[in-house]
């Protein structure tokens, strides 16, 4: 057989054979490190493996501390089981129960429309609404669907400003074709709208007439116009997942790493009470804001969006196909109508949420949270009081009237939100991804294994803080374009955590920056959901996301060092060690003497 057949039919197979090699290879780690510590790792270099080869689901491979952790003796499964529902899970829910009801009424897409009339229709400030939308979307929704809602509203801008895709790469590769080829602004356009999730209902249709006078340019001139509108395409299709990427930082509910970090601080340090909703959006904000206007000036100036049309206007094609594109968002926001009631209800509730989930104790001020019990309340109790509202408030306007009409019509109650909806929108294989890496957490905790790797860390101590900030966030950035960002969390929070121990820093100014970087996932199409629905267009290259997306990283990378190192050095006081670390450290600490006396009663 052919080494090429034989290479061909080993990839067929290759998820089984992880599968069933992983487990025989690591064998090794049971019998040369200590008992409990060695075990520890067996289970988390093995999940560690299924997670970045996907040999299992990423979900099942969740589930593995269930019967791994037990059975090897590291954890008993009293303890493993809870993991998978902490109040951090609760959270999580509430914010997806609250974006699903977004997505139910099209609250979304009236955001978006209305954002983009704002912002106008030139190239630039047309990437820069774009980004805008997608990131603010995506601090609420998941970064999925505001990929998936954004692409096709984004597709339809663009066929309005420069025709159909397929005629436009025509014009740029067949130029004996382009002599009798001109632009008559007498055209229509049809939306060929991207594959979108379920939830995404909505489909742009669009039927464009322009009678603008007739405008001859030579063939080599309409090149050059196809290939500056092809440029700005991709610029198009490549800023919308990375806002999205970028918004899901600047809430806790934004995207599954900040919950994990919540999560893991929970585990390792009980006292620390540093991070809640309102203080995590107090520093994730301002950086999401910085990291959004540093990537639209790269992405704008990569793709010709940036030039001197943004300082003066222009009668020209151009400008006669932006007021096309104008007049079409603007018709579009038109159809919606004016807002319903239930949109009305939804906003107010959707508001409400993000008040009081910033305002129960925001740290800088006094929250509301002292009318209770100190401890009692946290974001979780209040993300689910409200959205269990959404459960029975009525979508249409209640009416009196309607008690004592005989004859008004008996329609059936309808709530803002549906069970069933719910249950279809929520995304449960990442639950139960968070609780496996809170599980894992726990047993690294318990078993010492995070002590023990802490301590072959102790080199690394050499290092400025300030760079290992650097260091830290750009190796994670760069794995989690191979890996799921919840799964690279997951293993490297716990090591970080001990690091930053060892070093007797701040674990904060080490933790938050790694959990950051790991929604950094820019160069490739396989990094992220939405990475890979933008590249589905068709239009876009491997390339073009390796060569936009590397300077990205960089560009975060420095962006986290500048927020960690100012205001988020002010607001979590990250150049004292603190108070609520002592426990912890004091742990690790007994664990190392016991290894010690252990070690020397040997000899």
């Amino acid at each position: 057989m052919e080494v090429s057949a034989l290479a061909k039919k080993l990839w067929c197979v290759h998820k089984q054979l992880i599968l069933v090699v992983s487990p025989l290879l690591f064998l090794p780690l049971l019998f040369t490190l200590p008992e409990k510590e060695g075990r520890c790792l067996y289970v988390v270099v093995l999940m560690a493996t299924f997670w970045c080869t996907e040999a299992l689901p990423l979900a099942v491979t969740a589930m593995l501390p269930v019967c791994l952790f037990p059975t090897l003796g590291v954890l008993p499964s009293k303890k493993v089981c809870p993991q998978y529902f902490l109040e951090t899970n609760f959270l999580f829910l509430s914010g997806l129960v609250m974006a699903s009801s977004i997505e139910e009424w099209g609250l979304h897409r009236r955001i978006a429309l209305k954002v983009l009339s704002i912002v106008g229709v030139q190239p630039a400030w047309l990437i820069l609404g774009m980004m805008s939308t997608s990131a603010f979307l995506s601090m609420w929704l998941s970064n999925t669907a505001t990929t998936a809602m954004m692409l096709p509203i984004a597709n339809a801008i663009l066929e309005s400003l420069f025709g159909d895709l397929k005629s436009l790469k025509e014009k740029c590769s067949k130029r004996e074709e382009l002599d009798s080829d001109i632009i008559n602004g007498h055209a229509t356009v049809k939306l060929h709208s991207l594959p979108s999730v379920p939830s995404e209902k909505q489909v742009l249709s669009i039927d464009v007439v322009d009678s603008e006078p007739i405008e001859t340019r030579t063939a080599e001139e309409i090149q050059t116009e196809a290939q500056y509108q092809l440029k700005v395409w991709k610029g198009f299709l490549i800023c919308i997942p990375y806002a999205a990427s970028i918004g899901g930082t600047a809430t806790l509910t934004g995207t599954a790493p900040n919950l994990i970090l919540i999560g893991q601080l929970k585990s390792y340090f009980p006292d620390c009470d540093v991070i809640n909703f309102g203080s995590w959006f107090a520093f994730a904000f301002p950086l999401m804001l910085l990291f959004l206007v540093v990537g639209w000036l790269w992405i704008a100036f990569l793709y010709g969006g940036l030039n001197t049309r943004l300082c003066y206007k222009r009668n020209d094609y151009r400008a006669k196909a932006e007021a096309r594109a104008k007049a079409m968002i603007v018709e579009d926001y038109k159809k919606l109508g004016p807002i319903n009631f239930a949109e009305g209800a939804i906003s107010f509730f959707f508001v409400l949420f993000a008040i009081l989930l910033f305002t129960r104790d925001p740290k800088f001020v006094t929250g509301w949270s002292v009318f209770f019990k100190k401890g009692y309340v946290s974001d979780a109790v209040t993300g689910v009081i409200i959205v269990s509202i959404l459960f029975f408030f009525p979508s249409q306007k209640p009416s009196l009237r309607w008690w004592f009409d005989p004859h008004a019509s008996n329609t059936p109650y309808v709530p803002l939100l549906s069970w069933k909806k719910a249950q279809d929108s929520v995304p449960w294989n990442i639950i139960l991804l968070l609780g496996g890496g809170f599980a894992m957490a726990k047993a690294c905790e318990e078993s010492g294994l995070a002590s023990w790797i802490g301590g072959h860390l102790q080199p690394l101590a050499q290092v400025p803080p300030p760079a290992a900030v650097m260091l830290i966030t750009a190796f994670l950035a760069c794995f989690t374009e191979f890996a799921s960002n919840t799964a690279t969390i997951i293993i490297f929070l716990p090591v970080i955590a001990e690091l930053a121990i060892r070093v007797s820093v701040n674990p904060l100014y080490f933790m938050i920056p790694a959990t950051v970087g790991c929604s950094y996932a820019f160069m490739l199409p396989v990094s992220t959901p939405p990475n890979s629905i933008a590249f589905a267009s068709g239009h876009l290259l491997v390339k073009d996301m390796v060569k936009t997306g590397f300077v990205m990283n960089i560009l975060g990378v420095l962006c986290v060092s500048l927020a960690m190192n100012t205001w988020g050095r002010a607001m979590f006081s990250l150049s004292t060690y603190p108070e609520w670390a002592h426990p912890f450290n004091q742990t690790a600490a007994a664990t190392d003497l016991k290894l010690l006396t252990l070690h020397n009663a040997t000899l």
